[in-house]
């Protein structure tokens, strides 16, 4: 049994505001069925699936989780931007680089324009210090890979930077979410059709980005 579908099924219902009552009747199915397909009890046919993509507007790829876009598609190399050229050129035919560059600074551009929206000031510098923290012990790693790079770069040693850096890290994620608390009210509500509304151009990335993180953590989990 497909695992995302279930999952993105009820997720497109509850972000349109759809009761499972009202849903289930315009897709010509009983509300326990509904239920079932959303828990993920029970397997749907063919006909249900086209039924299902049609009523939400969103491609079959995107419900079964093929997708992170609810158009079905991907990022491919053409979406690569023409200032990705050097990377590209330099790296020859391996554009991964190149792509996951595309993805991280997309996403951030997203995040960076949520918090403007929210513009709540401890919410904005604790996801920053976050952020921060983490691009730091990543140079750090980096640093190393040339044993002739003099340590004296950094005024802590490694071991304790990385250390200290995770932490601080941990603190803010904590502070982000005492800021939430304040934030709620003023925050947007963010859905996918949110983010390809309102950010056409990066979502594909961030949407992408999501996804291919969420399957490196469940290999972990």
């Amino acid at each position: 049994m497909n695992s995302d579908f279930p999952r993105i099924l009820s997720l497109l219902r509850k972000e349109r505001h759809i009761s499972q009552k009202e849903a289930a009747a315009a897709l010509g199915v009983a509300q326990a069925l509904l239920s079932h397909y959303e828990k993920g009890k029970r397997e749907c046919g063919l006909d249900f699936l086209v039924r299902a993509a049609d009523y939400y507007n969103v491609s079959t790829d995107y419900l079964l989780g093929r997708s992170a876009m609810s158009t079905g598609s991907i990022i491919v190399e053409s979406d690569i931007p023409d200032s990705e050229a050097r990377e590209k050129a330099r790296f020859g035919t391996d554009i991964s680089l190149a792509l996951s560059k595309k993805l991280l600074t997309n996403s951030v551009e997203v995040i960076y324009s949520l918090l403007s929206r929210i513009g709540n000031s401890r919410l904005s510098i604790a996801i920053t210090n976050m952020l921060n923290f983490t691009v730091y012990k990543v140079f750090r790693i980096l640093y190393r890979t040339n044993r002739k790079n003099s340590e004296t770069m950094f005024e802590i040693g490694e071991e304790a930077a990385c250390r200290s850096a995770q932490a601080g890290a941990e603190l803010n994620e904590g502070a982000a979410a005492t800021a939430i608390k304040e934030a709620e009210h003023e925050a947007p509500e963010i859905s996918t059709v949110f983010i390809e509304s309102e950010y056409p151009k990066q979502a594909p990335a961030l949407l992408s980005l999501i996804k291919s993180s969420e399957v490196q953590l469940k290999k972990l989990m």
